[in-house]
């Protein structure tokens, strides 16, 4: 919704892979930079985010975001919807309903082969992608398909198979090149009517059909960058050459890895990407940077002077919270609300007043109040009337960040029964509550140089020393460094970047250059958290 504004319109390509709700939690290794192992606890594991749904909370979720991506589509913009068989059904109605059944140009089938597993029914080796256009004359560049006996047509022309057809097989010509094959046919080499059928085909090979037989990512791969649902570069390279053309703008609103962003630079587009994961962000951040430029589709010189360059943003407060997944229990400890077990409608109670937390990281709305007015006990509040005429049946504390400004009065209209509401904004009313606890820095300016002496990272720290893990040294807690020497108080652009690897940590010690001003310096670590600093 931030990008409504500038970007109604205005954008040619989404491609979104979103939870598929697989009932998990996805979690990512967290590991010491440059230190041998010790000990079982040098990797971690720290939840990046959940696909754990209930009732039509999902479908509910897909649907607001997608009336969304249709408003910010180009009259010749498509969608590529990624799903699999638990909610591929679902979402191509609520697909039909947003876009029109009439725009619906391909159900694609990913088809890959990977490790069996044990089971009672036949083998999961396919995802669906469901391709949809915002109009009838959508941006479609034909692609296509080298086939494994491709170079043996090549040779002459022509190559002769068999097909099924009704159960019988048949045999066929296959056409590479035309004028060899009509030659053919004039010198008696071909005798047409041995075959059932003649099939044309271009020289740049078969025409892509909506099977797309793609491996998924080999384990050693360069491309791989350790996220737990990434999807190859090859199969974004396909649907973004079919739906796009050069500078033409991709959006990706679940971005995971990157991999979107990846491709839309090597080939010469511009990108936007978002995630509510923080760890998402950071992870595509770093993959953007290491870019080889030699991965550059050699086509396309363009991308290499005008679509390298990205910048990073916050929007609606999001850094307040250093992970989805936990979101709930930092404002259940900071608001020192006693929790209660999940399955009520209620997250817990705090001064006699049962306590509901609405939508983290956006503002509630009158439609977050349904699962509330749903599950009330109805029969309880009857009781309490009767014997209580004159008071409220309920005392109820509406946690949220930003709110419509009826939220009270809209809970109150929806129940006959008299309620004692009371709604806090954490963003207003309890502006000062530290959420976590926040990291510290040592950073000095001497002879020439910035050295980062130490970097404590409160909340990593805190999870090491329960894993009983010991650190020697800041640099094997820290993912990159990024260091902005002429920093104008507005937008950090750093001219430093500085990216730890597993077997090598940043340098921590940095020359500053003769005409620096003011230094911003921004340290990451392990868990995606930043601290941002400025030096004199």
């Amino acid at each position: 919704s931030h990008l409504l504004k500038t970007y109604r319109g205005k954008i040619n390509l989404i491609y979104i892979d979103p939870p598929f709700d697989s009932k998990a939690d996805y979690k990512k290794e967290i590991e010491l930079r440059g230190k041998e192992a010790e000990n079982d606890h040098t990797v971690f594991e720290e939840k990046q985010y959940t696909d754990i749904w209930t009732n039509d909370e999902y479908l509910q979720f897909m649907y607001e975001r997608l009336i969304l991506m249709r408003e910010l589509l180009a009259d010749n913009g498509s969608i590529y919807v990624h799903c699999d068989w638990r909610m591929n059904s679902y979402i191509r109605l609520v697909l039909d309903e947003v876009f029109g059944r009439a725009n619906l140009v391909n159900e694609i089938v990913w088809f890959y082969r990977r490790w069996t597993a044990p089971s009672n029914g036949f083998q999961s080796m396919h995802d669906t992608i469901l391709f949809y256009s915002k109009t009838q004359n959508p941006i479609f560049n034909k692609q296509y398909v080298e086939t494994s006996d491709k170079r043996s047509e090549m040779k002459r022309g022509y190559n002769t198979n068999t097909y099924m057809s009704d159960g019988v097989r048949k045999r066929q010509i296959i056409v590479e090149d035309k004028q060899v094959f009509e030659r053919a046919v004039e010198e008696n080499k071909i005798d047409l009517s041995k075959y059932e059928r003649v099939v044309y085909r271009d020289q740049k090979g078969t025409l892509a059909f909506d099977v797309f037989e793609i491996p998924i990512i080999n384990p050693q791969a360069k491309e791989r960058v350790g996220y737990p649902t990434q999807k190859p570069e090859v199969l974004l390279e396909r649907i973004i050459n079919a739906s796009t053309n050069l500078g033409d703008l991709i959006f990706d609103c679940f971005m995971g890895s990157g991999t979107t962003q990846a491709v839309a630079m090597k080939l010469g587009r511009r990108f936007i990407g978002a995630d509510i994961n923080i760890g998402s962000v950071e992870t595509t951040t770093k993959r953007l940077l290491n870019i080889d430029p030699e991965s550059f589709d050699k086509d396309v010189e363009k991308p290499r002077t005008i679509y390298t360059g990205f910048e990073v943003y916050n929007v609606n407060n999001y850094d307040i919270f250093r992970n989805p997944v936990e979101a709930k229990d930092l404002l259940i400890e900071a608001l020192e609300i006693q929790p209660w077990q999940s399955g009520s409608i209620y997250d817990g109670e705090k001064d006699g007043r049962m306590v509901k937390i609405m939508p983290i990281n956006r503002i509630a709305t009158r439609a977050d109040l349904n699962d509330l007015i749903m599950g009330f006990d109805y029969q309880a509040f009857d009781r309490s009337q009767e014997e209580h005429p004159t008071r409220p049946v309920e005392s109820i504390l509406l946690v949220c960040m930003g709110h419509e400004p009826d939220l009270k009065a809209a809970l109150q209209s929806e129940v006959n029964y008299k309620l004692d509401i009371e709604v806090v904004d954490i963003l207003r009313d309890k502006s000062q509550l530290e959420f976590k606890r926040e990291a510290e820095a040592k950073i000095l300016c001497n002879n020439g140089q910035l050295i980062i002496e130490q970097f404590f990272p409160m909340n990593l720290l805190q999870k090491l020393s329960l894993m009983q893990e010991n650190v020697t040294e800041w640099r094997e807690l820290v993912e990159s460094v990024k260091i902005d020497f002429n920093y104008d108080g507005g937008v950090m652009t750093p001219s430093v970047v500085d990216l730890s690897e597993e077997d090598k940590p940043v340098k921590g010690t940095y020359s500053i250059p003769e005409d620096a001003g003011t230094i911003r310096v921004k340290i990451t670590d392990l868990l995606s958290e930043s601290l941002e600093l400025t030096v004199e």
